[in-house]
């Protein structure tokens, strides 16, 4: 269950590719926590990162040492999980959950450029 949205997920990025560092801070998708600083953001445990991890909902880079490494993006995902298995989800049941509204925000997203795109056209067409 991969999120399309974490282009980094479960791969190391290769060296050449990196962005300028200034680049990079305003990428959600880059992976830029380690473990801890992950887990202290989401207000979680290492391990309930790592429980996310094996649902698939978050895959985090591996850095060239092998350590996991989060992007912001990630850390929103593992909060809302993390939400709601405070109020008593399990924690696979969360996961499709976020997933799904992942899925919804997409198709929005999608259905919102088709009617610009369609709006423009008929206006061009006029």
């Amino acid at each position: 269950m991969l999120s399309e949205s974490q282009p980094y997920a479960g791969t190391r990025q290769p060296v050449d590719d990196r962005l300028p560092v200034a680049d990079r801070l305003d990428d959600d998708h880059f992976p830029a926590y380690t473990m801890g600083r992950a887990a202290e953001l989401v207000g979680a445990t290492p391990a309930f990162l790592r429980a996310l991890g094996g649902t698939g909902l978050i895959a985090p880079m591996r850095s060239d040492g092998g350590h996991r490494r989060y992007s912001r993006h990630q850390l929103k995902l593992a909060a809302r999980a993390r939400e709601l298995v405070d109020q008593g989800t399990p924690v696979e049941a969360a996961c499709r959950i976020i997933g799904l509204e992942e899925r919804l925000e997409r198709i929005e997203r999608d259905y919102e450029e088709l009617r610009r795109r369609s709006e423009h056209a008929v206006r061009r067409h006029q």
